[in-house]
């Protein structure tokens, strides 16, 4: 039994590095070099190249690096019946929520607009918000959208959330289901886009769901870039329905140096780092499913097949 890692930036040797430092006796491999394929019963991947996954007789866990797996779903090559791992990590949870909060108390006070009239010299108080003043709606409640909600009603936002099914939250008010929806919406200043990305979430943030947050609404997509349909953004942002928007997330990353949101004054861009995997964190997790997968035993943070997540 061995594991090999596939991805496609910089962090092969690191993730290595890191598994062999938790167990010193694991067979551990890069996709790119040499190694038995017959022997692979895990692959630890993210975003890996389509097909990369094909040629595993022996596969029996597809390990996730991160606590996304949308990626995984869009390789039409990948051996269906091979069970998927995603990572369950608090610092991803707690990271992710502070990115919210940095991006909105910046929004609330203007920060973004400051710094494009300093650098056209431009002296221009402007009114701010309170926190008082706004409602942070959540689209998704799983681990991130729970904890970013409640982190930030300690700080006395009204925080409202939207999932699929039903969930409680304290001090956080829930809405579910479709029908409820809109009501979530037209009570939103602030939205959050945290929902993991399906086929019935891809372009959930479009022209018809936007239209509906109040006029000035601000959007934070820190989710997925298959949410967002960039020129309805950028249309209700123009025809001043929106106030703006932040984005951590893209349908095609890096961003192209053409696309339009590079240069708009109301978008604001990190690139996708709102919250990043820890390998001294989520090691431990992978190398107890690898021993898991040894002793025939259920593997941990399994993803539902059906619901892509």
């Amino acid at each position: 039994m061995a594991i090999v890692i596939i991805r496609q930036d910089h962090k092969i040797e690191l993730w290595k590095k890191a598994l062999l430092k938790a167990d010193s006796s694991l067979e551990v491999y890069s996709f790119l070099e040499e190694h038995p394929k017959d022997e692979i019963t895990m692959a630890i991947t993210w975003k890996h190249p389509s097909g990369s996954l094909s040629g595993y007789p022996n596969l029996k866990c597809i390990a996730s690096a991160g606590a996304g797996v949308d990626y995984l779903f869009e390789d039409a090559t990948r051996p269906n019946d091979i069970p998927i791992t995603r990572i369950v990590d608090p610092f991803l949870a707690s990271d992710m929520s502070e990115h919210v909060l940095a991006v909105i108390l910046a929004h609330l006070k203007n920060l973004n607009a400051y710094k494009a009239k300093q650098i056209a010299n431009v002296w221009e108080p402007m009114e701010y918000l309170r926190i008082k003043d706004v409602t942070i709606g959540i689209l998704g409640l799983g681990e991130l959208g729970a904890l970013t909600g409640t982190d930030l009603t300690t700080y006395g936002f009204k925080v409202q959330g939207w999932s699929r099914s039903a969930k409680n939250i304290d001090n956080v008010a829930t809405f579910s289901g479709p029908d409820s929806l809109s009501k979530f919406l037209e009570s939103t200043d602030v939205l959050v886009c945290l929902l993991p990305l399906t086929p019935a979430t891809e372009g959930i943030l479009n022209k018809k769901l936007l239209s509906q947050l109040p006029k000035n609404a601000f959007v934070i997509n820190v989710a997925r870039g298959g949410h967002m349909v960039d020129e309805d953004l950028l249309e209700l942002i123009d025809n001043g329905h929106l106030s703006g928007a932040c984005l951590d997330v893209y349908h095609t990353e890096p961003l192209p140096t053409s696309h339009p949101f590079w240069n708009h004054n109301k978008i604001h861009m990190t690139p996708h780092y709102a919250s990043v995997s820890d390998t001294n964190s989520v090691i431990p997790q992978l190398v107890e499913n690898y021993k898991r997968l040894q002793s025939g035993e259920e593997l941990q943070n399994k993803v539902d097949m059906n619901k892509g997540y």
